[in-house]
């Protein structure tokens, strides 16, 4: 079957790693586990990092990449496939604290491919009203924002978020969930065009390290080291900093006189349960809500796809199609 997949792992040149071809159609051998037929995938920088040596090694090449798909079962059923593969009692409940949790891609085989193989507790039934492609981008963006914004945030209505560097599967989705829970949002970006898009989302768009006319409740940082003082700056006293991720440094200076003076919470997050995937495929269906999708290609030209993902020129998710 076609794939899309790291044939080795290089940090310097990560896309030469990649391959799209031929590999073996993937096998079950556990009653728990099922095979689904992918009708879409979509990209994550997690993709990147796989190919850069991130999580995982040369030895476990070649490697099938992605982690977000929608497709049917093995009994026809239409469904959106959780990439957390873990023991929730070992994470006390929570799958995303097993300490031996990975992601589709990491270990098995992900999900940019003609069919993948998971366990049957990972699938979530895809709405009707969804298309195949916007299912695919919820699995991982969207969950990720979500849990920030709720399970580790707690956004109420009312509350005033600050999302950074907008633009991003993740931060594009904070600012359309946030608004949908009844916030205010500002949205940082460099770019002038991605300030206009997400004021055309509802957000108050604000060049990155802007005052904003008011101190927010909780700031979704994924941006690192560019971004962390203004984070910290913007929080209200209270506040709660929830980062995801450190695409442009993860050591930043934090002053801690304003962490305990402020009484501010710095919250770590990611990705989330599958329970968390279904309340918030509920939550998108009773609020009307779809991702925003950058682009559509075929599994074929994934590496055009994946080109597109690294210059950072997407605004949403990029789908790729088998």
């Amino acid at each position: 079957m076609l794939c899309a997949y790291a044939n080795k792992v290089d940090p310097n040149d990560p896309l030469s790693c990649l391959s799209v071809g031929e590999r073996d159609e993937p096998t079950v051998d556990d009653d728990d586990w099922t095979t689904v037929t992918v009708a879409s995938a979509a990209l994550n920088h997690h993709d990147l990092w796989s190919l850069a040596g991130v999580g995982l090694t040369e030895e476990q090449c070649p490697m099938t990449l992605g982690c977000d798909a929608a497709g049917t079962d093995a009994e026809g059923n239409e469904v959106i496939v959780h990439s957390v593969i873990a023991d929730a009692e070992a994470g006390g409940g929570d799958e995303t604290l097993d300490p031996k949790r990975s992601l589709l891609s990491e270990k098995f085989d992900g999900t940019l491919a003609e069919k993948v193989v998971v366990p049957r507790s990972n699938l979530v039934a895809k709405p009707a009203q969804w298309s195949m492609d916007e299912a695919a981008c919820i699995p991982t963006a969207y969950l990720t924002a979500y849990r920030m914004l709720t399970t580790k945030g707690r956004v109420r209505s009312g509350d005033a978020v600050l999302v950074q560097g907008a633009g991003g599967g993740v931060a594009s989705a904070s600012v359309v969930l946030a608004r949908a829970m009844g916030a205010r949002v500002y949205a940082t970006s460099r770019s002038q065009e991605r300030r206009e898009q997400v004021e055309k989302l509802g957000a108050t768009a604000v060049e990155p390290g802007q005052r904003l006319p008011e101190r927010v409740d909780v700031v979704i940082e994924s941006v690192g080291e560019a971004t962390f003082a203004h984070s910290m700056k913007s929080a209200k006293p209270g506040g709660r900093i929830v980062v995801c991720g450190s695409t442009s440094g993860h050591l930043p200076k934090v002053d801690l006189r304003r962490v305990f003076f402020l009484q501010l919470e710095i919250l770590g997050s990611t990705m989330g349960t599958r329970d968390e995937l279904s309340e918030l495929v509920d939550f998108c269906v009773t609020k009307d809500l779809k991702p925003i999708i950058d682009s559509t290609y075929a599994l074929g030209d994934a590496a055009e796809a994946f080109a597109r993902l690294q210059a950072g020129e997407a605004f949403g998710k990029i789908v790729v199609r088998p």
